[in-house]
């Protein structure tokens, strides 16, 4: 028995030199091809400058009385959600600041919504109570006295449970289907009609934060990070992480899709934003100085990719010049009084939304 055991363990220890001789193989292989920058790429074409433009506060929408978690504009790009730990969703016009409609949750203790991007008239959420509940609204022009649909919003329309942790992020890519991360190390692709979850992914090594959907380029493909440090690309289809990029040193906060579905932006808490490209399989920029020392809490892309813009646990908010070096910030805005939780960009690329722990969201343009 005992020479089976030590058979084994030699075996074992075999099969892990091997792996690391052939993951350090692929490593120089992948050095060899890495022969250019971005930034130095970029420097032989000319590019239009966009510092002289610097986005201004438009609009505050003042209504939660806790902190701000999450928001998620609507396709028509005017109405926007936003979950707060006051127990509530609210759907803005973000353009007049009305309220369209309030929700009142089961569980205050809420982190993540979104909006249905093709009709508009599903929106969800989750949190620390595990379950991804979906709400039935109006759709995009309607108002709280106008749609029969506030009334009914009291009551989810479906409650999608299967997670063993909090809800970190839920993506719809259509009316049908779902995608959830939590704390449990996966993420979840669901029936929405039929509650049912379709297939678990579980291949992280620690609580997923965050996920990216692109269903306008694939959508069969989505991006998740987490506190593992890494971000993972994975296909629906076949249910597993088919790309995985290294690089940061602490948890991946968010992830998102660059607006031509070919590369991913990423926000940590190591206090930088790294840009992280599918076909070359590689990093290709990292933005971030010694100045800032915070951790990022959310990122999103301009219309064009040309800007990153990235939230921070200090109240700041940075856009980065996608094609820059990755030392100078391109825009500082600077206009909440708590960490800024949660940003977004609309479809038409005109405003940019952030949400913060002081209770409020700003609409910058």
């Amino acid at each position: 028995m005992g020479e089976v055991g030590s058979s084994l363990a030699e075996r074992i220890e075999q099969a892990k030199t091997k792996a690391q001789t052939l993951k350090t193989e692929i490593e120089e292989i992948r050095k060899q091809k890495d022969n250019a920058t971005l930034p130095g790429a970029a420097r032989s074409q000319s590019l239009p400058k966009f510092e002289d433009k610097m986005p201004r506060v438009r609009r505050v929408l003042k209504g939660h009385f806790g902190k701000v978690y999450s928001m998620h504009w609507a396709h028509d790009g005017t109405q926007l959600i936003s979950a707060s730990q006051d127990g509530k969703l609210i759907i803005w016009n973000a353009h007049t600041t009305n309220k369209n409609q309030s929700i009142s949750l089961r569980s205050s203790w809420v982190m993540t919504c979104c909006f249905e991007q093709t009709t508009g008239s599903l929106v969800a959420c989750g949190g620390l109570d595990n379950v991804c509940s979906v709400y039935r609204v109006g759709g995009p022009g309607s108002s709280a006295s106008s749609s029969a649909a506030a009334q009914s919003a009291v009551r989810p329309a479906h409650e999608l449970m299967a997670h063993d942790g909090y809800l970190s992020c839920c993506r719809f890519l259509d009316e049908g289907s779902l995608l959830t991360s939590s704390g449990d190390s996966t993420c979840i692709f669901w029936d929405v009609e039929k509650n049912e979850a379709i297939t678990s992914f579980a291949d992280h090594g620690g609580d997923v934060m965050s996920l990216s959907v692109l269903p306008s380029v694939s959508r069969q493909v989505f991006v998740s990070g987490s506190c593992d440090a890494t971000a993972k690309v994975w296909d629906i289809r076949s249910g597993k992480c088919v790309q995985t990029f290294i690089g940061h040193e602490s948890d991946v906060n968010s992830v998102q899709f660059f607006p031509d579905g070919n590369a991913v932006g990423t926000g940590s808490d190591d206090s930088t934003c790294r840009l992280f490209d599918l076909r070359s399989y590689g990093e290709v920029n990292v933005f971030g100085n010694d100045k800032i020392v915070s951790g990022v809490t959310s990122v999103a892309f301009s219309a064009s990719g040309r800007v990153l813009f990235a939230g921070h646990d200090d109240s700041s908010c940075v856009g980065w010049d996608t094609i820059g070096e990755g030392k100078n910030v391109a825009f500082q805005l600077a206009g909440h009084d708590s960490r800024v939780s949660c940003l977004g960009m609309n479809s038409k690329g005109e405003a940019l939304c952030t949400g913060s722990w002081d209770s409020l969201l700003k609409v910058w343009a």
